[in-house]
């Protein structure tokens, strides 16, 4: 009898686990199905406008249904957006042409014609044209074709952000045209990254995600195409025909061209001998020498800078860095059996690196004026060097390494030298995100941006007194980003976030304001992230805004003031509702002081049982250059993708990250292990008392990059907290990697913080599951310091897993296979299953 009860209990638990059980076969298919299920079920989420003649009337074609269009007429002048016909009458009218059913949602044609008086849409089928008057709504085969409409195209789409909206995918890029063009990836700041080369009449395969935009441009720089990729082989054929100039934003880096060999009245040339500057009168051939203290270990470079007047030069004296050179192993080349030896140049925290200075020469009295350097003695860059079209003054801008000064240097023509403007900190001048400086030679006005009262913002400098004439904005928000200066209308352009009180501090708004400050303008309105269409004359925006939990929607505005012309779509998402798919949920708390909201966002399966528990798992990037979590709507993503499996997935700003004002970035300085965990957790605490299906009792981390990072330091520092985490790719320690990107944060030159902050240095604190991924071609970080925390948990005796991909590069974790092998880990780990069982 006792035995029968034993059963009987077991098999009741077992059928109970049974019912409650995740990470199961189930699950892993209906994550592989996701995409599936939820591709194309989001409709009228896309307008793409077609400007006609005058730019006060456009047409769209947008998605109403599955394989379901519609054109659209908008007139701007009225305020009116209506069918560009009827597509009821047309279909009936088309469907006696044809001899054959046409559906008025699917008609036969993807673009038509509008005649120059709007009375008329021509349209072509097969190789037919034909004609609907717009006041009868009769339709008419013409004889002749009409050759315009073959030859017209839609605007190209400006780049834009990527966005992670699903798994991997491959983009195949075939260039048809005969010359090479160039592939960039749209970053998620908006930004290209060049990617590579496709010589002409070739194709390239590129690994890429959904959601991701990618960028072709010609030799040029003329953009030939621009794609967001979606299918699992996305196909992008380049044609080369309908090449576009792409608006220009000059930003911090771009150069002017410098001056040549020759000085500007042709009297002089100058060139580098044996390290020093040697200069000849009319093209004599007779030797000048004006130093003659050159050598290997400090020399002049042939970058020179001639005052327009012809009476002054500037070289720069260069002192060489020590030339770090990292080496890797490839263990497995394609080419040959025995592993490969690469090696390649990689700047490291605390490097000597190669510095330049300018030195200022007298070409009346042929001899060097003297200059204290003491403004600009420790370079870690200097650019934007010119000279006034008055040559009155040589300028530049200093970034002091260390990168808690940067300042614009004045140099005049008599070796005097002065602060025109300048940032200094007791942390960091954030100078990758927020320095502007855009001057023109004859100008003596221009726009700065500082962080100095707090928050980024906007100041006129008075550059001929070295004064900040005044704000152009401020307020307790922050400029994200400058897309033009109008001097002529003494105007700014810009992008702002934290602008409108009451939404996300975080969502993007578009606004011009003149230089002294009046007339600021939103041109953008809508509680959501906003990215904008100019018409082709700049008179119109197409403003489209989302949130995670709001589908995209479409007005036309006036940019003369921002006022509303009409609505134009506002996104359906229905379909993808029924499909049981689960609107993304925002979430806000206090963050460690008590004061400060924290934000993030959460993923819940589509099965959700709000009666059952969910481990959680943390995506984690906290690098201090930007902030990460998705504002915009998407209806898949790798997040979404991984909560399929039994979890309840967050991603959180935590203290430390970007935009939202100086006091809050500076939690990073000197700090980066913190990664905002002190955030995070009280954040997650606060989800879950209002989720109370978030079982923090079981919570994941995983990350690459920076994220690698954080994610090890949670078990690290938070090992009461989190239970497992994975890091892929990860930045163990800030003195392995890049000089640029570690010691804007953690500083110059090296002290105990650097040792402080390294998950080496902490590693016998492990507590939990680790997982720890590399690519042994990694030349991002170096894959050296994944394998030095390695050797600290082998000394420390500590139990992990590793996994060390041959041949791969960074962000191998966030591969098919390192995915799949992460998903893998939290499921044993977090569920304490074998998955797909």
């Amino acid at each position: 009898m006792a035995l029968r009860i034993l059963v009987l209990v077991a098999l009741l638990f077992g059928f109970i686990e049974s019912i409650f059980a995740q990470g199961t076969a189930a699950d892993y298919q209906r994550m592989e199905q996701l995409g599936r299920m939820t591709a194309g079920k989001v409709f009228r989420d896309e307008v793409t406008p077609n400007w006609l003649p005058g730019g006060d009337h456009f047409w769209y074609r947008v998605r109403t249904g599955q394989g379901e269009h519609e054109f659209v007429f908008v007139d701007a002048t009225k305020g009116l957006r209506e069918p560009a016909f009827d597509h009821d009458k047309q279909a009936s009218q088309l469907s006696e042409q044809l001899k054959k059913k046409v559906q008025p949602t699917r008609l036969p044609f993807e673009r038509i014609q509008f005649s120059e008086d709007l009375a008329r849409v021509i349209f072509q089928v097969a190789d037919e044209t034909y004609q609907i008057d717009r006041t009868e709504q009769s339709l008419t085969r013409l004889e002749q074709p009409a050759e315009s409409l073959l030859s017209s195209m839609p605007a190209l789409t400006r780049p834009y952000p990527s966005t992670d909206k699903g798994g991997e995918i491959t983009l195949k890029v075939v260039n048809e045209t005969t010359d090479t063009i160039k592939l960039f990836w749209m970053n998620r700041d908006g930004r290209p990254v060049f990617y590579n080369d496709v010589a002409a009449k070739k194709e390239h395969e590129q690994r890429t995600f959904v959601g991701h935009v990618w960028l072709v441009l010609n030799n040029q720089g003329q953009a030939l195409s621009v794609l967001e990729a979606a299918d699992p082989v996305s196909v992008l054929k380049v044609d080369g025909k309908n090449a576009r100039e792409l608006p220009r934003r000059r930003r911090r880096g771009d150069r002017r061209p410098r001056s040549g060999r020759t000085s500007p009245d042709g009297q002089w040339t100058a060139s580098i001998e044996n390290h020093n500057l040697v200069i000849r009168r009319d093209n004599s051939g007779e030797p000048i020498r004006l130093t003659t203290d050159g050598s290997d270990s400090k020399y002049l470079s042939d970058r020179f800078y001639w005052s327009p007047d012809s009476k002054r030069l500037i070289a720069m004296e260069v002192k060489p860095g020590q030339g770090r050179k990292v080496t890797i192993v490839e263990s497995s080349p394609k080419d040959q059996l025995q592993p490969k030896l690469h090696t390649f140049n990689y700047d490291k925290p605390g490097d000597e690196i190669r510095q330049q200075w300018p030195r200022l020469f007298d070409l009346e009295k042929l001899e060097e004026v003297s200059l204290d350097r003491r403004l600009f003695e420790n370079p870690f860059a200097t650019s934007e060097e010119s000279w006034q079209s008055d040559s009155s003054e040589f300028r530049f801008l200093y970034n002091q390494r260390g990168h808690q000064a940067v300042r614009v240097v004045g140099i005049q023509r008599d070796g005097s030298v002065r602060t025109i403007v300048e940032e200094t900190t007791d942390t960091f001048v954030d100078y990758t995100n927020k320095i502007h400086y855009n001057p023109e030679p004859d100008e003596n006005a221009w726009v700065w941006m500082s962080e100095r009262s707090g928050w980024n913002h906007l100041y006129l400098v008075d550059a001929a007194e070295g004064t900040v004439k005044n704000p152009i904005t401020s307020g307790e928000w922050v400029v994200r980003e400058i897309e033009r200066v109008d001097r002529d209308k003494r105007q700014v352009w810009f992008t702002a976030s934290g602008i409108v009180p009451e939404q996300d501090p975080y969502y993007l708004h578009h606004c011009r304001v003149n230089f002294d400050g009046s007339g600021l303008t939103m041109l953008t309105e809508g509680d959501g992230t906003h990215k904008i269409n100019y018409s082709p004359d700049g008179r119109y925006v197409i403003d489209q805004y989302s949130r995670v939990d709001l589908p995209p929607v479409h007005t036309l505005r006036r940019v003369d003031d921002g006022s509303l012309v009409c609505e134009l779509e506002a996104a359906d998402a229905s379909q993808l509702l029924e499909t049981g798919w689960k609107m993304t949920e925002r979430f806000a708390a206090k963050g460690r002081d008590g004061k400060t909201d924290i934000f993030g966002v959460i993923y819940f399966p589509t099965n959700f049982d709000p009666a059952k528990k969910y481990p959680v798992l943390e995506y984690i990037y906290a690098g201090p250059h930007s902030a990460f979590v998705p504002k915009r709507f998407a209806a898949m993503g790798h997040l979404r993708e991984t909560a399929e499996l039994g979890f309840i997935v967050v991603q959180i700003d935590g203290m430390g990250t970007n935009h939202r004002g100086k006091a809050f970035h500076d939690v990073c300085w000197k700090n980066l292990s913190d990664s905002g965990f002190p955030d995070r957790i009280a954040w997650m605490k606060a989800a879950a008392e209002k989720f109370p299906s978030m079982d923090i009792s079981r919570v994941g981390i995983y990350g690459g990059s920076a994220g690698g990072q954080s994610a090890l330091s949670a078990m690290l520092s938070h090992g009461d907290f989190y239970d497992a985490a994975v890091a892929d790719c990860g930045c163990h320690d800030n003195r392995m990697d890049k000089i640029w990107w570690n010691e804007q944060w953690m500083g110059w030159p090296i002290d105990e913080s650097y040792a402080q902050n390294s998950n080496v240095t902490h590693a016998h604190k492990l507590q939990g599951d680790l997982f720890l991924i590399v690519g042994e071609m990694d030349t991002n970080v170096d894959p050296a310091s994944t394998m030095q925390v390695v050797n600290a948990l082998v000394k420390a005796d500590k139990d992990f897993d590793l996994l060390v991909v041959p041949g791969a590069g960074h962000g191998i974790g966030s591969g098919r296979y390192g995915m799949r092998r992460t998903r893998d880990f939290f499921v044993r780990k977090l569920h304490g299953v074998e998955p797909r069982r």
